[in-house]
């Protein structure tokens, strides 16, 4: 909401929810770039530069993971804990804490701010949106504190109560959000646990269930009472379960003998080397393998899944695997002559279908523009170029040792890409457009044929 003074009138202007979620993101960004600019932020007492304040916010908020400065290392106590409270809101929305804080004081949600988290969630109507806010809330915190008891079993051995106990709430809670910050220190990220079983599984778990999408987990808790689960559910389960056997079956074959990966791993450090491999592309940035120094076919192969990402209404980014499923069907369709894109015995609206369409070619030239954008103006190579892009794009976090030695130009360039990718580039490219209504806009026009294939 926009407020104008005139004269002693205020002129009430209306933001439609997609603008309000493109323009509330960017502010909760600013908010935090300022906070982390603060003395006390730093380890060290001294101001950090701006543009690094502003990409570590950008990151934690766009749930991503990339960093210019060693999280564990660079930031206090206080600097990493707002790093925490950024990656929490980016991940469940400044519209669910805004929600929570009304219901608190005691306001009424107005329609206009259920439109608004309706379009937050990717949810198909508000009928029950301002309960669904609360149930997420009550979700992640449930799930956060579960994981954070398991993977503390394993922290407090090493770093003593205090510390192992603070360690495993803020890797539970980065995990859960898809973020992959975390704060071994080094940039070693998880490599130290490759074969722990209990780190690995855990924090896989906590990205899984946070990819999935809040709709999706409360399809599954409810699924005693409904016996049932909706398509969207099916088609998510079904692609995340999809992707993630048979990425970790890939990198298995791509890496199992690669020594600087996994080839000096164990049989069970091998295996779940390979599906966390598989699993943190969905879009988390941990990694128990140093992602530099994986084979071609592994970086690739990890770009791929980048640039799929999560699901719907999650913490996570990408073109989501609903997405990717309906575009695959609306092959399948072609290939077999069937007018209409079929799913479960179910036909899907062409709306759907060119809505998938629109998000994956914007997707694809926006990560082609900024590969081609760090071409010109960082020193790498191509592949590390790409994968940076699709990562920042997909807010997976994952890097090929690139991050830290981008310009300023370049850190601007990929903290810009996480934006874009967290906020949607549908929801962008809506918010900005101008939505002209027209007396002929229910025309159509003769039909015609080009070749095409």
């Amino acid at each position: 909401m926009i407020y104008k003074q005139q004269g002693e009138k205020l002129k009430f202007y209306k933001l439609q929810p997609d603008q309000v979620l493109v323009l509330g993101f960017a502010a909760v960004i600013l908010t935090g770039a300022f906070l982390l600019m603060m003395p006390v932020a730093s380890s060290d007492g001294t101001v950090t530069p701006f543009i690094d304040c502003l990409f570590t916010s950008t990151s934690a908020v766009c749930v991503t993971g990339l960093v210019t400065v060693d999280t564990g290392v660079h930031w206090s106590l206080f600097g990493q804990i707002v790093i925490m409270l950024l990656i929490e809101t980016g991940g469940l929305g400044f519209m669910t804490f805004a929600t929570m804080f009304a219901i608190l004081l005691g306001r009424r949600i107005s329609l206009k701010e259920r439109l608004i988290m309706q379009e937050a969630y990717n949810s198909f109507s508000i009928q029950g949106i301002v309960k669904l806010a609360l149930y997420v809330m009550g979700i992640t915190f449930t799930i956060e504190g579960i994981g954070a008891v398991l993977l503390a079993t394993q922290f407090v051995p090493q770093y003593g109560w205090a510390k192992g106990i603070y360690f495993g709430i803020f890797h539970a809670v980065s995990a859960f959000c898809n973020a992959g910050f975390d704060l071994i220190g080094g940039f070693k990220n998880l490599t130290p646990y490759v074969e722990n079983a209990v780190v690995s599984l855990t924090i896989g778990g906590l990205i899984v269930i946070g990819g999935i999408g809040f709709a999706v987990i409360t399809e599954l808790l409810n699924y005693k009472k409904s016996k049932k689960l909706s398509l969207h559910a099916k088609v998510v389960l079904s692609t995340t379960a999809i992707l993630i056997v048979s990425g970790a079956v890939l990198f298995y074959l791509f890496e199992r003998s690669n020594p600087e990966a996994m080839g000096n791993l164990s049989p069970k450090g091998k295996v779940l080397a390979s599906l966390f491999a598989s699993i943190t592309p969905r879009t988390a940035g941990f990694n128990t393998i140093p992602t530099e120094k994986m084979t071609l076919a592994g970086q690739f192969l990890t770009i791929i899944l980048m640039f799929i990402g999560a699901s719907p209404g999650s913490t996570g980014g990408g073109i989501k695997t609903s997405t990717a499923a309906l575009l695959f069907m609306t092959v399948v369709a072609v290939v077999h002559g069937r007018e209409d894109t079929e799913i479960d015995k179910k036909r899907i609206s062409k709306e759907l279908v060119y809505r998938a369409i629109a998000i994956t070619l914007i997707s694809f030239s926006l990560v082609m523009l900024v590969t081609m954008i760090l071409c010109l103006t960082q020193k790498g190579t191509f592949i590390q170029f790409l994968y940076e892009a699709t990562s920042a794009f997909g807010t997976v976090g994952l890097t090929l040792d690139l991050t830290t030695h981008l310009n300023w130009f370049g850190k601007l360039i990929i903290l810009l890409t996480m934006y874009v990718g967290r906020v949607g580039v549908l929801t962008i490219a809506l918010a900005f457009a101008k939505k002209q209504i027209s007396a002929g806009k229910n025309i159509k026009y003769p039909e015609d044929k080009i070749l095409v294939g």
